[in-house]
This record gives C-alpha cells, sequence and structure tokens, in this order.
C-alpha cells in the first residue's frame, strides 16, 4: 500500500457497477463522485430521491458524461429494501461493488417501521438484508465487492444480545457502538462465508476516522446544530479524506478479503487509508454467528450461497 493513498492511485472502474447506500451527501457523496469519474456507473440509493437527483446534478455539472442515477431505499423499512432488491434484479444482471454507506447516529429512541432499534435497525440490519437480497447480483459478477462501513465507535461496542433493541436502558452512544460493530462482524462473517463456499466476491470493512459530515443530524437529515458544525470541524478531517478508506476498499486489487481500513493517523482518526489490524481484536467467532443467525431471523432474510440463487 502506497505511504499516501489519495485516490488519484485507483484503478479504473469502467463497465463496474456500484451501489452506494446515503450517496447524496458526506462521505457516500464523495465516494459517488471519485467513482463516477474513473468510469463506474453509480446507483445513489437513498431515502430521499429528490437529494439524489441533487447529488447527480452535482456530479455530472463536474463529469457530464458520468453514468449517475437515483433509486429510492429506505434503510429502516424491511419492505423498501425488498423493493429496491426486486428493482434492481429485474434491470441489472451483476453488481461490481455493492458499498454499505449509509447510517444514522445517537438519535433519541426510536424503531424502525419493522420494530427494530434505528440505530441497529438502519446501520445493521438494514444492510444486513440488502445485501442478502442482492447476493444473486454480487455472486454472479466476477470478482465483486461488499464494503461496509464501520466506525471508530465500534472499539468500545457490545452486543446485547439481550436488549438489543434497547428497550430498556437506552443509550444514544452505546447503541451506535453496538450497530457499528455488528457493521465489522457483519463484513469479516460474509468473508467467511465467501471463502466456505469459494467464491471470488470479497467483503472488505473500512471506516472514515473522524469526518466532518451530516451523520450527527441524529437521524433527522437536518443540517447539524451550528455550534456541533463548529466544534465538528476543528477535530475532524473533510469528507473527502473521510472517503478515502471506502475508496480503497472498493477498488485497490490487492486486497484479498476481510481487511479493515481506516486512516492512518493517530488513533486512527486522520489521515490516508491503511489496514486497521484492531479487526483481528474486534471479531469474535462466536458472537459473529450468532449475529449472523438472529439478523437472518430479524429480517427474514436467509442468505443462500448455492447455484440456485440464480434462477431470478
Amino acid at each position: 500500500m502506497s505511504e499516501k493513498w489519495n485516490g488519484e492511485e485507483m484503478v479504473d472502474v469502467t463497465g463496474k457497477t456500484i451501489v452506494i447506500t446515503g450517496a447524496n451527501n458526506g462521505i457516500g457523496f464523495e465516494t459517488a463522485f471519485m467513482l463516477a469519474s474513473k468510469g463506474a456507473e453509480i446507483i445513489l440509493a437513498v431515502r430521499n430521491a429528490s437529494k439524489g437527483e441533487k447529488a447527480v446534478e452535482r456530479i455530472t455539472s463536474v463529469y457530464p458524461k458520468a453514468d449517475v442515477r437515483v433509486m429510492q431505499l429506505d434503510l429502516s423499512d424491511l419492505s423498501s429494501i425488498r423493493h429496491f432488491a426486486d428493482s434492481y434484479l429485474e434491470n441489472y444482471d451483476s453488481l461490481s461493488v455493492l458499498i454499505n454507506n449509509a447510517g444514522v447516529m445517537i438519535p433519541p429512541y426510536s424503531k424502525t417501521k419493522d420494530g427494530f432499534e434505528l440505530q441497529l435497525g438502519s446501520n445493521h440490519l438494514g444492510h444486513f438484508a440488502l445485501t442478502g437480497l442482492l447476493l444473486p447480483c454480487i455472486l454472479s459478477t466476477p470478482k465483486s465487492r461488499v464494503v461496509t462501513l464501520s466506525s471508530l465507535a465500534a472499539i468500545n461496542g457490545f452486543i446485547d444480545f439481550d436488549n438489543l433493541n434497547g428497550e430498556t436502558n437506552y443509550k444514544p452512544m452505546k447503541y451506535y457502538g453496538q450497530s457499528k460493530l455488528a457493521n465489522l462482524l457483519f463484513a469479516r462473517e460474509l468473508q467467511n462465508k465467501f471463502n466456505q463456499h469459494q467464491t471470488d466476491s470479497i467483503s472488505v470493512a473500512c471506516h472514515p476516522g473522524l469526518a466532518h459530515t451530516n451523520l450527527m443530524s441524529r437521524g433527522s437529515g437536518r443540517p447539524v446544530n451550528k455550534f456541533v458544525h463548529f466544534l465538528s470541524k476543528t477535530i475532524t478531517q473533510p469528507a473527502s479524506m473521510g472517503a478515502l478508506p471506502t475508496l480503497y476498499a472498493a477498488t485497490e486489487p490487492a486486497l484479498t478479503g476481510g481487511e479493515y481500513i481506516g486512516p492512518d493517523g493517530k488513533k486512527g482518526r486522520k489521515g490516508f487509508p491503511k489496514k486497521d489490524d484492531i479487526i483481528n481484536t474486534l471479531y469474535n467467532e462466536e458472537t459473529s454467528k450468532k449475529l449472523w443467525d438472529i439478523s437472518e431471523t430479524m429480517t427474514g432474510v436467509k442468505y443462500s450461497f448455492t447455484a440456485d440463487i440464480f434462477n431470478k
């Protein structure tokens, strides 16, 4: 890995179809912007379609030939996820990269439309269901990838199987950490399953360090409070830098799956992308398998890696 991989070294992705959740702003937008500049067909999978169209306009104003479009997706609603997946499978027969980027952070206690605690439901369960439903296209595409965004908050995360939905003693940051640890465990466990079934697809986790985005709008979609906005800008790096680990995870040919990519600065807060070995400490096989089984039960999405998944 280059000491200072800044995206200029990124390989050409012409001909690849890439889905990015939550790509209308922040890290997701910066990721889409860079990948579109390298020739990929980009699907912005976003909850707010009008904001997604504005993101498309921003990209095409700089890259007029960019192939970028919007598909509506609400990760807090399993019916929306199924509708998105059905529409995608009807219109596409390949998926080179799925980037599970969207997320909400420290909202007041609330639940998804299916009754899950909002952070676990949107950040983990929504992406778990989406990936499983898109698996036919992922597995049928040579050397495809699933990139899942975790967070520094995963370091202190804990999967509370006795209170997954936070119905008692809910603490926003605790449950954010749980959801981001779940993202990391999911990414590594997915790679284990790819290995077991001898596919050439890979799963890579990443995190942006401390990046300046609207994530702290607490799931509302509204701009961040002005004071929080100012404070955030003083201790974080721009979203364009925060997107580099995602771009590296999505495109770097040397990756073989199971890696965790994050900034190379002190405590992983800022900097250029590098492999972060902390995933080997945070990953627990028993916890991951239990979480996987529970996620299949909660979402009703059971992963199948057998040939019959291609009969759409």
